[in-house]
This record gives structure tokens, C-alpha cells and sequence, in this order.
């Protein structure tokens, strides 16, 4: 999202610049997506994978500058927290198999990861939150010493006291004092990019925002966040909370958002873009081109640089090398490679059938798109989401459990309109209607494990262990449904929703 941060502080003449630079940079948007041809690319999909360093004990290790030399590999790329870690994967042609593509790239660099830097003891762990990581983790000594970090804990810290309290929910909820950014070090994402035409962007928006709840109640992998209990996505809370600046007049930097209903791209970018006060000026260089060197677009550096640091949970994306996307931000990492990819496969498929669908998009409000993103966060396979009940009448609310099922068919759909190997399709959402089956989440995983764990150990102890079963597992790459674990359940398959293709 925009040009690298080169400087650690700005004063008020460089905020002010910037504010005016982005005022230029909103205009010169609005004509780039009126312009012939812009952004009629293929669709194609991304993804950044974020993952923890951790030793086979299942300790948290800091050492991500050195393994990142160690790798070599431009792919890999700094994160707030010393202990994390980014994988940028190639965007590639949804057309044809491109899940599993992505599957074995993960798969290659984990385990590079792994392999190479052994001697520094650490290993690759894709997981929502790390169980073993503490609180006294993520002190400020724990962030990394680069100048977008950095420039993000001076101007947090101007716009909020330090320390600052951030409140997780959950079965062992608690309140933290927190002296850095780095704490978001304990919250990793799995974020997918889908390249999207600017006459298609708000129905997709919209889609997308929609499709994000009933996707992550099936995918939760986030339960034991800073060693607690918490919501099966605890890393939602802590993320919003701990990167909120809390300005009483205005909605927060970390927000699900709300539905494009103007019908204009442009808004899409112009609301959160105004709605906050910069905090990392882009800082171009003097005389620096403005336009991207193969396609001749404005570069708009202060708008991407400053739509970085809103953190909406999916967003618009303008790339200078000639298109949009739409980044979705709420899944987390993990649990492996294969769960990755079925649950991006079930996120796409459902967005892009919904995108086609004008009823089922009218029949649900961005209140019950907001309610549904919470409630799985929340609880998971036991959220019960808003939904068009079939009959008329507006929406019920189904349990996660019943819903996600009756949507695969739907969302085979999405990926068939996108060109995906029908195979492909059908091997991936029959991983997530296996997962609801057995009710075996990541999270669901976790919060076993630590329950058996407790039985022999302390807390801290108990743990760690998780953590080295979790990493163990995570690296064998059988999808979490699979794994062994107490008091294993299956229940029946249950029947979804009906949907009309007609509609």
C-alpha cells in the first residue's frame, strides 16, 4: 500500500503538506477510474500470509531481521513485531487451479523458512495469535526498528496516552496495559487480494463484506490470544483496540466498515481516506516521478500510504500498475497451507456469487453484515448469522453450523464464474464442509488442547506445549479437521438454506 516510510518523525508543515497532497491525490483518483480501459485485467488472486517465529519448545522467538537475511528471498517481509514475520505470494490468474498454486508456495517458503536459519532456532508457525505468546512480549523493545514502525508509534502515541488499555473479550477476558504498537505483534492475518474492474467495485465491496462473516465462522484460529481465553477470533478485539485512536468524533481507524451504497468506486476510497487525520505523510522524494514507470498512471502515494493505516477489515486497493482490488483483511493465518486455501476458495466463490446476486445483496443491511462478522468472531461454528431465509419476509438467523454448508454450493458457483477448475473447487469447499462437520476449527483445536494440557501442567506450561504440538502439526500440512484431539464430536450434516439461481 504505497511508497516505504523513510523518515521516523514529521512535524506540522509535513502533516499539512500531506493533507493537501492527499486532497490532489482524491481528484486525480476520480479521474483514473472514469478513464477508458483502466483496470480491465483478468481476475486474478493474492495473498500476504503473516506466521509467528517459534522455537520447538514453542517459545516466541525475535529474531525476524535475521531470519529474513538468512532466507534471502524478497518475498519475505517485516512485520510490527520482531517475533513476526510477512510471505507476499504471487497474484495469479483465478482461471485453472490457482489455489493449489498457492497452496505449494506457502507450503515452500514455511518450510524454507524452517530449513535455512536453523541455526537460529526458529520456525515458521501460520496461527491467528501464538498461544505461548505474554504481554511483557510485546514491549517496545519488541518492535521493529524500521522507519514505518517507528513513525507509527510516535503518532499513535500523540493521539493516545502510553500506556494505553486495550479490553479483550472472551471466557477469560482481561484488560491489558500496553506501552507499544508492537502488541498487534500477537495478531496475525491471512490477507487475500482479488483484482476487481471499477464498475463491478462497490457490488463486490458489498459482496465481500457480506460473505466475510459466515467464511470466518468456519475458519476461526484465534482463540488463545496473549495466554487466555478468548473469542475464537480474539485477534478481531485486539487488533481494533489496539490500533483504535479512540477520537470521540469520529468512527475508528480499525473498523468491518460499512456497504458502498452510493454506487460510486470513488467513495469507496474518499470516505475512509477523510474520515482521518494523517499519520505517515508518504515523504516522496524531491523531484521524484509521480507516475508509475510502465503505466504511465499517477502513483498516488499519499492516498495509498495514508488508506494504509485505516484498517478496515476489507478494503479497496488502487494499484498504479493499472488496476483495483479488494483486500479482504479478516482471516487468520493457518492453520496449514491446505486450510489457506480452502478457506480463500470459500471466500472468493461466496463473494463473486453474491456480487451476481442483487436479491440476496438487498435482503441483507450492513447492520446484518456487521453482526454476523462479531458473532463469528465470536463464537465461531456457534455464531448464529442473518441470512435470507428463502420464504420472503427478510432474513432469520441460521447457526453457523446449518448456514456455511448450504452456502458451498452457492459459492461453487462464485469460482465457476471465475474460471476455476471445477476440481479445484470441489476438493477445497469439501475441506470446509468437512471442518464444520466435525466442528474441528483451529480454535476449536487450541482451546482442547489447552483444556488437556491443564490437566498435567500450569498455565505457562500448558501452553507452550500447545504451541509445539500446533507448529508440529501445522508443518505435517493435513488440514486441521484431521488432526487428533480430545473429545472429538461429529455431528450430523445438516441442511443450509436454500438459494434460487434464479434470483
Amino acid at each position: 500500500m504505497g511508497r516505504a516510510i523513510s523518515r521516523e518523525a514529521f512535524d506540522e508543515t509535513d502533516l499539512a503538506t500531506s493533507a493537501r497532497r492527499l486532497r490532489e491525490d482524491l481528484t486525480e483518483l476520480a479521474r483514473v477510474l472514469v478513464a477508458p480501459g483502466f483496470g480491465q485485467v483478468p481476475p486474478t488472486v493474492g495473498a500476504e500470509l503473516e506466521f509467528f517465529l517459534s522455537s520447538r519448545a514453542g517459545r516466541p522467538v525475535f529474531r525476524a531481521d535475521a531470519v529474513r537475511t538468512a532466507v534471502a528471498d524478497r518475498r519475505l517481509a517485516p512485520e510490527v513485531s520482531q517475533c513476526d514475520l510477512e510471505l507476499n505470494l504471487t497474484p495469479l490468474p483465478l482461471a485453472g487451479a490457482p489455489f493449489s498454486a498457492m497452496s505449494h508456495e506457502i507450503d515452500e517458503m514455511l518450510d524454507r523458512v524452517a530449513r535455512e536459519p536453523a541455526a537460529l532456532g526458529a520456525r515458521a508457525v501460520p496461527i491467528g495469535s501464538l498461544p505461548s505468546l505474554t504481554p511483557d512480549d510485546l514491549g517496545p523493545s519488541a518492535l521493529t526498528a524500521l522507519p514505518r514502525f517507528l513513525a507509527l508509534e510516535r503518532s499513535m502515541a500523540d493521539r493516545r496516552p502510553t500506556p494505553f488499555t486495550v479490553a479483550l473479550p472472551g471466557p477469560e477476558g482481561r484488560s491489558l496495559r500496553c506501552e507499544s504498537i508492537a502488541v498487534q505483534g500477537a495478531a496475525c492475518s491471512w490477507q487475500v487480494h482479488l483484482t476487481v474492474p471499477p464498475d463491478a467495485l462497490v457490488r463486490t465491496y458489498d459482496a465481500a463484506q457480506l460473505a466475510t462473516g459466515p467464511v470466518l465462522s468456519a475458519c476461526g484460529n484465534s482463540s488463545l490470544v496473549l495466554g487466555r481465553r478468548l473469542w475464537h477470533e480474539g485477534r478481531v478485539p485486539l487488533y481494533e483496540r489496539g490500533f483504535g485512536d479512540r477520537a470521540a468524533r469520529r468512527p475508528s481507524r480499525v473498523a468491518f466498515g460499512g456497504v458502498g451504497t452510493s454506487g460510486r468506486a470513488y467513495d469507496l476510497f474518499a470516505e475512509p481516506a477523510l474520515s482521518h487525520p494523517v499519520l505517515l505523510p508518504a515523504s516522496s522524494p524531491a523531484g521524484a516521478s509521480r507516475r508509475h514507470p510502465h503505466s504511465g498512471l499517477p502513483l498516488l502515494d499519499e492516498l495509498r500510504v495514508h488508506l494504509s493505516t485505516v484498517w478496515r477489515w476489507n478494503r479497496p486497493v488502487y494499484d498504479p500498475a493499472g488496476h483495483l482490488r479488494i483486500e479482504f483483511r479478516a482471516l487468520p493465518s493457518g492453520p496449514t497451507a491446505t486450510d489457506m486455501a480452502a478457506n480463500t476458495a470459500f471466500l472468493v466463490g461466496l463473494t463473486a456469487r453474491l456480487a451476481a446476486d442483487p436479491g440476496v445483496r438487498a435482503e441483507l443491511s450492513p447492520e446484518h453484515a456487521a453482526a454476523n462478522f462479531y458473532g463469528a468472531a465470536r463464537s465461531g461454528p456457534d455464531a448464529r448469522l442473518w441470512w435470507p431465509s428463502g420464504r420472503g419476509g427478510g432474513p432469520d438467523r441460521h447457526p453457523a453450523r446449518v448456514l456455511v454448508p448450504g452456502l458451498l454450493p452457492y459459492a461453487a458457483e462464485g469460482l465457476d464464474l471465475l474460471g476455476v477448475d471445477p476440481r479445484e473447487a470441489g476438493r477445497l469447499l469439501d475441506t470446509i464442509g468437512r471442518r464444520v462437520i466435525t466442528g474441528m476449527t483451529g480454535a476449536v483445536w487450541q482451546q482442547r488442547r489447552l483444556s488437556a494440557q491443564e490437566r498435567h501442567a500450569d498455565r505457562t506450561t500448558a501452553l507452550r506445549r500447545v504451541t509445539a504440538e500446533y507448529a508440529e502439526l501445522s508443518a505435517g500440512g493435513a488440514p486441521v479437521h484431521t488432526w487428533p484431539c480430545p473429545e472429538r464430536r461429529l455431528t450430523l450434516r445438516p441442511t443450509g438454506p436454500k438459494h434460487d439461481k434464479e434470483r
